[in-house]
């Protein structure tokens, strides 16, 4: 990954960016949000929320529907006022210089909310007019061929394919040449190739210097994607690591042994073991790495007089991760930074 300072997205196109490099492209500390529900009582949307996102990286955001993902990037946006707490995007006070820290994120939201009558060339445009993007300075032609959009500049918006329109979303939060994108489930809907297409563009915008976050609920890609993950649930961030370390908390794994003579039960010898015998050649294992290694489990194997065919081992993944945290099985760690 490649965060060079002289990076595009991290020069003064709208003046936004200006100044040294922030450490942290976005900071949160105790961001609360309550709104008044339909029946007149509070809803807590976001609880004493602290989090830093570094500068140059991919960034996760994960968390299950209503967790308070959105919120949380629409309160970086400028679109929800926060009810407490302080925020920074790219160094910038979202409350005491509102226009810069605007001008610092671009959001792609998850709602395809386009003019049906407007051309994307129209769209970026009128965009980066709203943006006070300087005319001479415009890339709108090239910001369109970079989302294979370039033959379609002039065509209506409502002729587009639910996959371009997904990209000329892309297309609009990157007129104004912002260091920081956030994608707000980039991929929903869309099918394999264009995903896979999208991911391409992502990684080759983070490599030339901008900061990207993303929400999905496809965890493999996040597994995938991102070099650090946010968890929130219920309002809170209840973990927040690099990926790798984040995945190795779920201290479990499985162990597959297929043995070379039927077994009608299981061998006294494995008891002090959890382990299944789903079918009289198959011995599954689960264990925890920190109180049992592979050499103990194979040796109460042989001392059982049971020989070994085959063995095979998995081990968790984000998705285990993920609902072991939300489910409370997991201890979480809510330190933002």
């Amino acid at each position: 990954m490649n965060q060079s300072d002289t990076s595009p997205a991290t020069t003064a196109g709208t003046g936004a960016h200006a100044g040294p490099l922030p450490e942290q492209a976005i900071t949160a500390r105790r961001v609360d949000k309550t709104y008044r529900g339909d029946s007149g009582a509070s809803v807590h949307a976001l609880k004493a929320v602290d989090l830093d996102v570094p500068r140059g990286g991919i960034f996760g955001l994960l968390g299950p529907n209503g967790a308070g993902k959105s919120t949380f990037i629409n309160i970086l946006a400028g679109l929800v006022v926060k009810s407490a707490g302080t925020a920074e995007v790219w160094g910038i006070n979202i409350d005491r210089e509102p226009r810069l820290a605007r001008a610092a994120i671009g959001v792609v939201p998850q709602e395809l909310n386009l003019d049906a009558f407007f051309s994307p060339h129209e769209m970026l445009e009128v965009q980066a007019g709203f943006y006070g993007v300087p005319p001479a300075e415009r890339r709108t032609m090239e910001i369109l061929e970079r989302v294979g959009l370039a033959e379609k500049a002039k065509a209506y918006s409502r002729s587009l394919s639910g996959g371009m329109r997904r990209r000329l979303l892309v297309a609009k939060a990157l007129v104004h040449n912002p260091p920081v994108l956030v994608l707000d489930e980039p991929t929903a809907g869309v099918d394999i190739e264009l995903r896979q297409s999208l991911w391409e563009f992502v990684r080759e915008l983070n490599t030339n210097g901008t900061t990207v976050v993303l929400t999905t609920h496809y965890l493999e890609e996040a597994e995938e994607l991102c070099d650090r993950i946010a968890i929130i649930n219920q309002g809170q961030v209840i973990a927040c690591d690099d990926t790798r370390a984040l995945v190795q908390r779920l201290d479990n794994k499985e162990l597959r042994i297929t043995v070379g003579e039927p077994l009608d039960a299981l061998p006294g010898a494995l008891s002090r073991f959890t382990v299944d015998l789903p079918d009289d050649r198959t011995l599954v294992f689960r264990y925890r790495t920190r109180e049992t290694e592979v050499r103990e489990i194979l040796s109460a194997v042989a001392e059982a007089g049971l020989s070994v065919a085959d063995l095979s081992t998995e081990e968790p993944d984000l998705e285990d991760v993920f609902l072991a945290l939300t489910r409370g099985a997991v201890p979480g760690n809510s330190d933002g930074g």
